[in-house]
């Protein structure tokens, strides 16, 4: 299982650290993977592409992936764009893991 931590900001001028940590972790192809966006406090139109790209990448890969999140600056933008309903979203990190370990279906969080 891998985490892809993030804190602070994600926009055009510092996604790209980002979507590198993202590749380098599926390329290894663990188990699963979350994107633990639970410290991030401005979530623009990159971050939602980022996001986009990951399960793209994930789904080509067959590698499981979550985002784990309660900050309805993470969570509004996903559910405005629907990308809420293509990756499981889950209040916290631990929260994230447990789903990816059971496998099992998710319900998605709403946002405050």
């Amino acid at each position: 299982m891998a985490v892809v931590a993030v804190a602070g900001e994600i926009d055009m001028a510092c996604e790209q650290p980002v979507r590198a940590a993202i590749a380098a972790q599926l390329d290894r192809r663990p188990d699963g993977l979350v994107l633990d966006l639970a410290d991030v406090d401005f979530f623009g139109s990159a971050g939602i592409q980022l996001v986009v790209d990951a399960i793209a990448r994930a789904e080509r890969l067959g590698v499981p992936l979550a985002v784990a999140t309660d900050r309805r600056t993470v969570l509004r933008p996903l559910e405005i764009t629907l990308v809420s309903e293509a990756v499981d979203v889950h209040p916290t990190l631990g929260d994230a893991l447990t789903a990816l370990r059971a496998d099992v279906p998710t319900r998605r969080v709403a946002s405050r």
